[in-house]
């Protein structure tokens, strides 16, 4: 049971950045292990579901939306059936509550867009998945968030120490950061949101690659963690031994981020 408090999924569901990869992890938990797992974490992972659920009217993002249906689908795969059925009320019912706070927020009166070099110094802060799914908040955020000096920013942070390229007055540090995040093959990130930090030596959910505790930044020198699939969050929970081979498709990771396009 320890190992799954450690983990801190129920936490992560009030986070809105940490929301869709919480829900991720749990339809993981449920489809690969639920069935192998001690009944009191069945019990405690039950009721991070229906916290998932419950939570999904706040967040409002699609991100948020597609992870709890990604969630719904594992319940309705392996939960026993009263269980099961419970979950699927408190869905339906987060569902409604969803549509009318959007309602609500489509009646809300409209603020006057912001200037965008406002707007770029803002989204400035996101990390890279919230970057790349901002796109489609509006038209302008999309194209505030095509921005050269933000994905210059983002390369410099990441990959200027592990990527040479030819630097010219054309180019796309968009397109160049994905190619770099491609190859460095970073995007198992996006699948779990985790990492392991080995100045606390735990599993966390990393803010911008990083470990959230402030003094194991400061001791690291800000070090970059050693990021983790879903996979191995997984067998971390059952107590296996993964190597860092253990994931999913990098095909399919990458393309859910880079997914949304630009417009004009």
């Amino acid at each position: 049971m320890g190992r799954y408090q450690n983990l801190m999924v129920g936490e992560a569901l009030s986070n809105n950045r940490l929301y869709p990869f919480a829900c991720n992890e749990l339809s993981s938990i449920l489809t690969l292990c639920y069935p192998r797992l001690h009944k009191f974490i069945k019990a405690l992972i039950f009721q991070d579901t229906l916290s998932a659920f419950r939570l999904l009217p706040l967040m409002n993002t699609s991100a948020a939306v597609s992870a709890a249906n990604l969630l719904l689908k594992s319940v309705e795969a392996v939960l026993p059936k009263q269980k099961k059925n419970l979950a699927i009320v408190e869905f339906k019912q987060a569902k409604v509550a969803l549509k009318r706070r959007s309602k609500s927020h489509e009646e809300d009166i409209d603020l006057p867009s912001l200037p965008q070099d406002i707007l770029i110094h803002i989204i400035s802060f996101l990390d890279v998945s919230s970057l790349v799914s901002s796109s489609q908040v509006s038209r302008s955020w999309n194209q505030a968030t095509y921005d050269d000096s933000l994905w210059r920013s983002q390369f410099d942070l990441h990959f200027n120490h592990k990527v040479l390229i030819r630097i010219h007055s054309g180019t796309d540090w968009r397109e160049a950061f994905k190619k770099a995040f491609i190859a460095d093959n970073s995007s198992k990130v996006l699948r779990s949101g985790r990492g392991y930090c080995s100045y606390c030596d735990s599993i966390v959910w990393h803010d911008n690659f990083r470990c959230p505790n402030k003094q194991c930044r400061l001791k690291s020198g800000n070090k970059a963690l050693d990021l983790m699939s879903t996979h191995q969050v997984v067998n971390y929970l059952l107590g296996i031994m993964s190597s860092s081979d253990e994931s999913e498709s990098d095909d399919e990771a990458v393309s859910g981020l880079w997914v949304y396009p630009k417009l004009h």
